[in-house]
């Protein structure tokens, strides 16, 4: 069994000492989607072919910035994550109205000491978040997740991917 990395030899929390790890370059790319109720997919569907408008603006640009700001701040919100200079972020979107899912792509490169997966994770989620707080004023019937890791490169374990059949975007 292998043991925590976060947690000492004691069981008690600790960051990760990265200082004697050398560079090298990390991608990371996560998905997840929105499930959302008629209403406010009937509103999304409005606000996207500029029949309608809500009134925090276009939920699709704000919810990408929501979620380059959330890979910028993952290490606020995750304790132990390791503050990282990401070095590009990029977030994609995609409208399914026959399922009423929001999806939203998440990746995430650097040359560092440690990995970006939680960034590209926690991308997704503030990306979803901000599309809901978009949309909340409409209706609250939506349904947040899953949020998966579909790969990471890079790193001491090298490339791991993880195959999802519903996501839009294929590694």
């Amino acid at each position: 069994m292998s043991r925590l990395s976060h947690l000492d030899p004691e069981g008690r929390p600790r960051m990760v000492d990265v200082s004697g790890k050398g560079p090298t370059l990390r991608r990371a790319v996560a998905a997840g989607c929105l499930r959302l109720g008629p209403a406010c997919a009937r509103a999304l569907e409005a606000a996207q072919a500029g029949e309608g408008s809500l009134k925090k603006g276009d939920p699709w640009s704000v919810a990408r910035i929501g979620g380059v700001n959330a890979v910028k701040r993952t290490s606020d919100i995750i304790p132990l994550a390791h503050p990282v200079a990401a070095e590009g972020i990029s977030v994609d979107h995609l409208w399914d109205p026959a399922t009423s899912l929001a999806w939203f792509r998440v990746e995430v490169v650097l040359r560092g000491p440690t990995g970006v997966e939680m960034e590209a994770m926690a991308g997704v989620c503030g990306a979803l978040l901000t599309l809901y707080d978009m949309l909340k004023a409409v209706d609250h019937a939506m349904e947040l997740g899953p949020v998966r890791l579909l790969l990471k490169e890079g790193g001491r374990r090298g490339t791991v991917t993880g195959d999802w059949p519903a996501a839009p975007w294929k590694i």
